[in-house]
This record gives structure tokens, sequence and C-alpha cells, in this order.
């Protein structure tokens, strides 16, 4: 119970002098102003600078296309595979005592803490034609390292965390008592889960896919390392951005750079809504 003359948090902050709340507020957006307006909107300038048509022609060449398909690609494979993944790992955690519990949750964020250009040399040590699997796969004609299937398997590992870290919490938070009363009247542990846990966790689900896209999306270091770089082929967008910058097409690379803002953008305002839908839920 609070004290009828304490002072609340907001009472607090509103006897604070004018001016330190004005400084902190510019301080704030002078902030974001310099390290994310202005490079946003230089970015969006140097798009531009050659007028829309040359904008949609770097936008409409082949390798762009294939990038973006090739993008798109990893994360539709990533982000369900760590859904599943986040969602199991969530369930054995919060609602179950066994040995190798703490070191399940390190291996989760293990990604977090490896460099992604560390964990993409360890794929191609493990891959790679001189690596451990590399002269089996090699005899059997399979191709994992720079192909699709490399950029795949980097993306799913560094895109591991963001479900599972957001599901654990909220499964701990809610408790079992009402998965224990459905299975008391009779459910099935299949219709517990489906009916009672995952409407439960629809929104921290989604939270934790959305954050998963941005970084798959996103991913550089450990899509640079296995792809090799094969034009057309092995590609994501940020690869191709930084092709497109390095042989001097200046306003190219900034108009497919657009791509990944416009990404950022859709996947900041699907997060708002979550959390907004959340807030009301809750």
């Amino acid at each position: 119970m609070i004290a009828p003359n304490a002072p609340s948090a907001t009472g607090a902050g509103r006897r604070e002098p004018a001016w330190v709340r004005r400084l902190l507020i510019a301080l704030a957006l002078g902030f974001l102003g310099v390290f994310l307006v202005i490079p946003l909107g230089a970015v969006l300038h140097a798009a531009f600078s050659k007028g829309v048509r040359a904008y949609l022609s770097a936008l409409a060449q082949p390798d762009t296309r294939s990038a973006i398909r090739l993008t798109l690609l990893a994360a539709a494979v990533a982000v369900p595979l760590n859904v599943g993944f986040g969602i199991a790992a969530a369930w054995a955690i919060a609602r179950f005592q066994f040995r190798g519990k703490g070191v399940l949750l390190t291996l989760i964020d293990l990604p977090f803490a490896v460099s992604p250009v560390i964990a993409g040399m360890l794929f191609v040590l493990l891959f790679g034609a001189h690596g451990y699997l590399g002269p089996w796969l090699d005899a059997h004609g399979i191709k994992i390292v720079f192909a699709v299937p490399a950029i795949v398997i980097v993306t799913a590992f560094v895109t591991v965390p963001f479900v599972a870290r957001e599901l654990i919490p909220a499964l701990a938070a809610r408790g079992p008592e009402q998965e224990l009363a459905a299975l008391t009247l009779g459910a099935s542990a299949w219709q517990t889960f489906r009916r009672v846990t995952l409407p439960n966790l629809r929104w921290p689900l989604a939270h934790g896919a959305i954050l998963c896209t941005a970084r798959a999306v996103g991913e550089f270091g450990a899509v640079s390392v296995v792809s090799g770089h094969i034009r057309g082929e092995t590609n994501t967008v940020p690869l191709h951005v930084e092709i497109l910058y390095n042989d001097f097409h200046y306003q190219a690379a900034f108009a497919v750079a657009t791509v990944l803002i416009g990404i950022a953008i859709a996947t900041l305002i699907a997060k708002s809504l979550v959390e907004w839908r959340s807030t009301r839920w809750s």
C-alpha cells in the first residue's frame, strides 16, 4: 500500500525544472536525428538521385530480383524452423525440470555471443570441401557451402534465440494452472497445448516471429562467409548492396538498400501493432 503523502513517480517528474525536460527531449531527438533520420534521408536521396526511372530500373535488374528472392526464401525457411524450435524449447524449459536445463538456455543464447562471421566459418569448417563432412557430401553430390542450403542454415542459426526468448518468460509468467485444469477436465495433452497453451502465447509468438524475420532479412556476416558471393545465385540483398557499392554503382546500391528499409519499417509497424494488441488483451 502506498502512503498517502508518498510522492508518485509522475509527480516527481513534474517537479523537475522545465529546462531539464526540454534538454532531455532535445538530446533524444538530436540523437535520433543524427543516427537515424539523417542517414535514412541520405539513403533515400541517393536512391532517387537519378530519378524514379533509374530507381525502378535498379530494382528490376535480374541480380537484384534474385537477391530479393533468396533473402525472402532464407527468411521463409528460417522463421518457421525457429518458431517450432522456440515453442518446443520454451515448453520444455518453462514446464519441466531436467538435467542440462541451464546448458540448453546457454545454447539458445549462443548466437548472441558468437560473431556471425565466426558462425559462418564454423559451418564452412563443418560442411566445406575440406571440412569434417565435406568429403562425404562431395562424394554424394550434395553441395551445402557456397550454395543456398548454407545460407538458409546460417540464417536459421543466427535467429535461433528470438522466438524462444520471447516465449520462455511468457510461459513462466502464466504458470501451468490453466493447463492442469484442462487436463483434469479430461482434455488430452495435444488438446491442452492447442486450445490452452498456444492461444495464451499468440502475442509473444508473433512478437518473436517478427523480430526473427527482421534479423533473418538483414543478416550479413554469416551469409557473407558461406555464400561465395555468386551473383544471381547466392547473393542476398545485403550482399548485393555491398557488391553494387564496391563496383561504384552507388545509385543502384542505395536503391536496393531501400528494400531493406521498407522491410525494416514494415517490421516496426507490425511490432508496434502486436505490442498494442497484446497490451489490450493482457
